[in-house]
């Protein structure tokens, strides 16, 4: 069954508040904030919403938590780097293993490379090109583990089945 166009977007309003509230336990390592939950969202969202609602709900985080103070414009590339590659994942393959190393991928390895013009030309900020590869591996690991934690038992239930919709090609 496909799912409403308001169904996924009270449920992306869901899951963007849920990692607002959840900003607290952001990890500072360097000149960014290791967040896993916006990792565990971002895999969440690939599986449940698809990658267009996945990108726009990193995007509204990151937003929200720049605006907040409780995040930084290093938030932008690695959280939309990994939804996309998470989502794109999913989407194709339908395995919830290779959607979880999407995420710490795409945002671990793709998001810490784009982070690097965001901190030296935006932030004005001394950075090395590989410099946040570890904390944003670290922090999207830690993440996707969560994910795979919490999706597993749902699929193995038939919940997931229930909660995603038919946005597979």
């Amino acid at each position: 069954m496909k799912k409403s166009k308001l169904y996924k977007l009270a449920l992306s309003g869901l899951l963007v508040a849920l990692t607002v509230a959840a900003s607290p336990l952001s990890i500072p390592i360097g000149a960014s904030r290791c967040f896993p939950v916006q990792h565990l969202v971002n895999v969440v969202a690939a599986v449940v919403l698809g990658p267009g609602y996945g990108v726009g709900m990193a995007l509204m985080t990151s937003l929200i938590r720049l605006g907040l103070g409780t995040g930084t414009l290093l938030a932008f590339p690695g959280s939309m780097a990994g939804a996309l590659l998470c989502g794109l994942s999913y989407r194709y393959t339908g395995k919830l293993s290779l959607t979880c190393l999407a995420e710490v991928f795409g945002t671990g390895i793709l998001g810490a490379l784009l982070a690097y013009p965001v901190a030296t030309l935006v932030m004005g900020r001394e950075a090395a090109l590989f410099g946040y590869i570890l904390p944003f591996g670290v922090s999207s690991l830690g993440g996707a583990l969560i994910a795979a934690l919490v999706l597993i038992p749902l699929r193995q239930t038939g919940l997931l089945g229930r909660l995603a919709p038919a946005h597979r090609a």
